[in-house]
C-alpha cells in the first residue's frame, strides 16, 4: 500500500467502525451517508486486501488484520490531531464524550459515585460507562482504544500501557458476629481449619491471599468462589465462612473483622491507560479526576 495513493480520511472511518461496530452509527457520528461509509470500507478492503469487518448479528466484527492494525491507526490519528492542535481543544463544559472505564463491582460502588459528583459540575454532558470484562479482555480493549481507563492490580505488564498508583488496600478476615472464631484471637491453625469464601473476577486461579499462604507452605479450603462482593458479604453474614478481603470491601457490612493471622501484602491498585492516549487532553483530564477522587477518600475504609 502506497500512502500517497490513499485518502487518510479512510482511516478515520476505519477507527470509527472498529469502535462502534455499526455503519449506521458511524455515518451519524461522521455526518456521512451510509453509502459513503460503505464506499470507504470498500476502498480500505481493497487497500489492505482483507475484509477488515464482517457483518454479524452482533454488528461489524473486525478480522484479525483489523485487530492487528487498529492500535497503529489510532496512534497515527492522535499524532495528526496533536500536530494541528485539535487534541488540545477538549472542553469539559461542552463535551458530550463517552468515557469507558473497566473496574470491578467494588470500585463501581465506591469510586464511581465520587467520580460522578466531581465530574458533573465541570462536565455536565460527559457520559460514564463502567464495566469489568475480565483482566485479559480489559487489557486488550485498552490497547485497542475501546476503553479509556482500567483499574487493576500491578500484575499487568504491557509496554503499550502507562500506569499510575491508585491505592493500597489492607486485608482483614471478615466473619459473622457470633462466629465461633470471633470470641478469641484468630490463629493460623484456626484460620486454616475453617471454610473460606473467595471473591475474584476470574473463574479460577489463586488470589493474593492464597499466594501468601503458599509461600508459607499452607493452604486454605475455599468452599465458595464468587465474582462479586455484594453477595459475598451477605453469604458471610449468614454462614460460618471466613472471607479474607480488603478492609474497604468489608466496610459497612456489619461483619466482625480481624487482622489476618499471617503476613499478606495490601492489595495494590493501579490506574492503567494506553500510552497512545497519554497526552490526549480528555484522557488526561479523566485520569486526574480519578486520582483526585481517590485522594479525597473514595477508597478509604473509614
Amino acid at each position: 500500500m502506497r500512502l500517497d495513493r490513499i485518502d487518510l480520511n479512510l482511516f478515520v472511518v476505519f477507527e470509527a467502525v472498529y469502535r462502534e461496530r455499526s455503519v449506521t452509527r458511524v455515518a451519524q457520528e461522521l455526518h456521512l451517508t451510509q453509502p459513503a461509509v460503505s464506499n470507504a470500507l470498500g476502498r480500505l478492503r481493497q487497500a489492505f486486501a482483507d475484509q477488515l469487518f464482517v457483518r454479524t448479528p452482533q454488528g461489524m466484527q473486525p478480522t484479525p488484520v483489523a485487530d492487528n492494525v487498529i492500535g497503529d491507526v489510532r496512534r497515527a490519528l492522535l499524532l495528526l490531531q496533536d500536530s494541528i492542535g485539535v487534541g488540545a481543544q477538549f472542553d469539559p463544559q461542552s463535551s458530550e464524550k463517552v468515557f469507558r472505564l473497566a473496574v470491578n463491582d467494588l470500585l463501581l460502588t465506591l469510586l464511581l459515585p465520587v467520580l460522578h459528583r466531581r465530574l458533573l459540575p465541570e462536565a455536565p454532558g460527559v457520559v460514564l460507562q463502567a464495566f469489568y470484562p475480565g483482566r485479559e479482555a480489559a487489557v486488550a480493549e485498552l490497547k485497542a482504544g475501546d476503553i479509556d481507563l482500567l483499574v487493576d492490580s500491578p500484575q499487568i505488564n504491557a509496554r503499550e500501557l502507562g500506569q499510575a498508583p491508585l491505592a493500597c488496600l489492607p486485608y482483614v478476615v471478615a466473619m459473622r458476629p457470633g462466629h465461633p472464631l470471633a470470641s478469641s484471637p484468630l490463629t493460623l491453625d484456626a484460620y486454616l481449619g475453617a471454610d473460606h469464601l473467595h471473591v475474584s473476577g476470574r473463574p479460577r486461579g489463586r488470589g493474593h491471599v492464597d499466594i501468601a499462604l503458599h509461600a508459607l507452605g499452607r493452604r486454605r479450603q475455599v468452599k465458595v468462589r464468587l465474582q462479586h462482593h455484594a453477595p459475598a458479604a451477605a453469604l458471610t453474614a449468614d454462614s460460618d465462612l471466613l472471607w479474607t478481603t480488603t478492609e474497604l470491601a468489608a466496610r459497612n457490612s456489619g461483619l466482625h473483622c480481624v487482622p489476618p493471622p499471617f503476613a499478606v501484602e495490601p492489595l495494590a491498585l493501579n490506574l492503567y491507560y494506553s500510552r497512545s492516549a497519554a497526552e490526549d487532553p480528555a484522557n488526561r483530564w479523566l485520569r486526574e479526576h480519578c486520582l483526585a477522587a481517590v485522594a479525597a477518600g473514595a477508597l478509604q475504609a473509614a
